[in-house]
């Protein structure tokens, strides 16, 4: 079916709206990243079907996710209804009455995980929260600082991330990672970067007030600090991918630890250094916390390179625990760099580098040391 799987998605969703007209709302108008991710989870389930404990913990984070949609239990079945037919019409001859019913039971399955996941998250938390700009400020390169206040407690931990509704671009969802950790007053600060054909990233950056309203899901991710380890941080950003690195900072301070941390910031020019003043004087405040930047594609006076080549220059971090956040591609050759040069896999913390809740890794976060690292690839 790979062939014609856009083909099929297309499908799907004109028949899904056409007999089900009352689910329409639960999506965005404009349905081609919708379409591209149904193809992604359908796959990653076909992954994942002889991995039991791997299969019911994605169907799990699916079926969490989804409540911030407004999905209804009742919504499965229909979903399931047209998945099967457009399934059967564009699998031609290989579809037989044996297909039909692996697929039946493999579905009846996935969304029986799913409800059972969302029934129970539901008794622990709300399904989204209502947060309200109360400051808003451009830089330059396109970027916003922005921050919120949450209509009620908003529980989370350093280091997560957290997928906004603008009222502009209603339905659709992007994670953001807030740049601080808890506060008593319950106000997040995000970092944006308007990004092109970003249509959530440039409202939040060109177009939001301060008194704005956004809608917020439930905090995700792991990229936390080990509660069981006292290891020194290695910290590693690039970009916006300075917020959860700030956060995990402003945490160690509050916990007044005796933990050494470096802290690399990359850019690749000067000018694109972006927080970079602010993390220098949280230096001077702690002596426990060193801060060098490098830029790539200027030479100035200092570090030149990228982060991977310059983090590499120093160490040796085979007995820190690491947190790397920014571009993909940035994130994927510091962790190659760092595992040749002895740092446990395990020890390595990023977050998932595309959509979180298809992409998030599945396996406990954090194996046992015991264990040889896999490489990285």
């Amino acid at each position: 079916m790979e062939p014609r799987s856009e083909e099929m998605a297309v499908y799907f969703y004109a028949i899904l709206f056409l007999r089900h007209p009352e689910v329409r709302s639960l999506f965005p108008p404009d349905m081609d990243v919708q379409r591209d991710r149904l193809l992604r989870a359908l796959l990653r389930i076909v992954d994942l079907v002889d991995d039991a404990d791997n299969l019911v913990r994605f169907c799990s984070r699916l079926g969490r996710d989804h409540r911030k949609f407004g999905t209804l239990n009742a919504h499965y079945a229909a979903v399931g209804e047209c998945l099967l037919d457009a399934l059967a019409r564009f699998a031609g001859p290989a579809w037989s009455p044996e297909l039909a019913d692996a697929w039946q039971r493999a579905y009846a399955t996935a969304s029986r995980t799913m409800m059972l996941a969302a029934d129970d998250d539901t008794r622990l938390r709300p399904a989204r929260w209502t947060a309200r700009i109360v400051d808003h400020r451009r830089y330059g390169h396109g970027i916003a600082e922005l921050t919120v206040r949450t209509d009620e407690h908003y529980p989370y931990a350093a280091g997560q991330y957290v997928s906004v509704e603008t009222p502009w671009w209603p339905r659709q969802w992007r994670s953001y990672s807030p740049a601080n950790a808890p506060r008593p007053d319950s106000t997040m600060t995000f970092h944006v970067k308007a990004v092109p054909q970003g249509r959530v990233s440039t409202a939040l950056v060109h177009r939001a007030r301060p008194g704005d309203l956004l809608r917020l899901g439930p905090p995700e991710g792991d990229m936390t600090l080990p509660p069981d380890s006292r290891r020194d941080l290695l910290c590693v950003a690039g970009g916006t991918g300075l917020a959860p690195i700030r956060a995990l900072i402003e945490q160690v301070a509050a916990e007044r630890s005796d933990r050494e941390v470096a802290l690399f910031v990359g850019a690749r020019t000067a000018q694109e250094l972006y927080g970079l003043d602010d993390m220098l004087r949280m230096s001077q405040r702690h002596h426990w916390l060193s801060v060098r930047a490098s830029v790539s594609h200027q030479r100035i006076p200092g570090t030149e390179g990228s982060l991977p080549e310059v983090i590499s220059e120093f160490g040796p971090w085979g007995g820190h625990e690491v947190f790397l956040s920014g571009p993909p591609g940035m994130v994927t050759a510091a962790a190659h760099v760092l595992t040749e040069r002895g740092v446990p896999l395990a020890r390595i913390h990023h977050d998932p580098l595309d959509v979180p809740v298809l992409n998030a890794p599945l396996q406990p976060a954090r194996l046992p040391e015991e264990e040889t690292p896999a490489p990285w690839s």
